[in-house]
């Protein structure tokens, strides 16, 4: 009886290169969810590029997010409580403003012209609340700008279903998604994607896909699905598939803020169109069955980011997708502003055509934005 030997192949081997993390993070809007969430009367703690930071809004209404690390003698300010628009130290009692002055010492006539914490910008799109982060500390370009949504708050529309994750890795990990082709198959089902494109324009990065998914689109219909990055940070997705044999239209929102460079908590929204021709009760059924399905796809994509290294020099073949654009175009939040390369700027487009037989999506941001 012959017995098989398998001997080791003389082909060299691709050896993984990891270079050390970033020292900073990325430029840009980040999003900490529901701006309601922080409207009950309470400071809220974040933890979020590295530190800590205290969430709170003050009588006015207005949501302040500062350092939440008393420079007196290090507790959290988010333990504290609220007085009018100041967040006040559980421990001594100092109270801070939203500019992140010390306004007040209980027991001290004078205050250190020192007591003061780090203000970050905040500001409130599409009911949620975001903060920007810049480590050259300057303030938000306009073109940085989140865009309003015109569906948010529309009567035709369902409000955010919101999930959220902290993920055990680098936050690199979700953002080389947008063009990464090969993944949709064995990760979310899609068994026959027919197009698939990506748009790299100064702050902003989109994919278009046009696919068969069983889940989420139907096997009569394609899942048509346009999804753009505004800033590093922050996806907005317009998805037209299918539901128990109805047309669905929807928008995705994936969000995600670095905990530090080997966490990063990671938010998922839903909003789904209502159909005009079912009732309240059946609309609410539909939305509630299509974010589930959503959620369950996204879901396979979080146990695939818990469990990979991260790999600078990724062995490609020629279905993967554009990840190295991807990756030049990611860099530039980690950039300086003024070294950033201006060919950034310029509109950059791939295509991969797999044989779709009606004309593709207009190649655009989503919405056109």
């Amino acid at each position: 009886m012959a017995t098989a030997i398998h001997t080791a192949s003389s082909a060299p081997l691709h050896t993984i290169e990891t270079k050390p993390m970033p020292e900073r993070y990325a430029r840009g809007w980040h999003c900490l969810g529901r701006a309601s969430e922080f409207r009950d009367g309470k400071p809220h703690g974040v933890s979020a590029f590295g530190t800590r930071l205290v969430v709170f809004a003050g009588d006015d209404g207005e949501l302040r997010a500062l350092n939440a690390w008393c420079p007196h003698m290090g507790a959290d300010l988010s333990i504290g409580r609220i007085e009018g628009d100041t967040v006040v130290c559980r421990f001594h009692g100092w109270g801070y403003a939203g500019d992140g002055a010390c306004t007040h010492i209980p027991y001290s006539k004078t205050i250190p012209p020192k007591a003061r914490v780090r203000s970050w910008p905040t500001r409130e799109v599409n009911r949620l609340l975001f903060v920007w982060n810049d480590p050259e500390q300057e303030p938000p370009p306009p073109e940085a700008d989140i865009p309003q949504l015109p569906q948010v708050g529309a009567a035709d529309w369902s409000d955010w279903a919101m999930s959220r994750w902290v993920i055990d890795n680098n936050c690199r990990e979700l953002v080389d998604n947008l063009a990464d082709l090969g993944h949709f198959g064995p990760v979310h089902g899609s068994s026959d994607v027919k197009y698939f494109a990506n748009i790299f324009e100064g702050g902003k990065a989109t994919q278009v896909m046009v696919g068969i998914n069983e889940r989420l689109g139907g096997t009569r219909n394609h899942l048509t699905t346009v999804a753009t990055y505004f800033g590093p940070a922050v996806l907005i997705c317009g998805m037209r598939g299918e539901a128990e044999g109805l047309p669905v239209e929807s928008i995705l929102l994936v969000t995600h803020v670095p905990i530090d460079q080997q966490h990063f908590e990671l938010d998922f929204g839903v909003m789904v169109r209502r159909q005009p021709a079912l009732s309240e009760e059946q609309n609410r059924a539909l939305a509630e069955r299509y974010v589930e399905l959503t959620i369950q796809a996204f879901t396979e994509d979080v146990a695939v980011w818990h469990n990979k290294i991260r790999v600078d020099n990724p062995l490609l073949c020629a279905g993967d997708g554009p990840l190295l654009q991807l990756r030049e175009w990611y860099e530039q939040f980690y950039t300086d502003r003024r070294q950033v390369p201006a060919r950034l700027a310029q509109r950059r487009t791939v295509e991969i055509d797999l044989g779709l037989a009606d004309p593709p999506p207009a190649l655009q941001h989503v919405f056109g934005l």
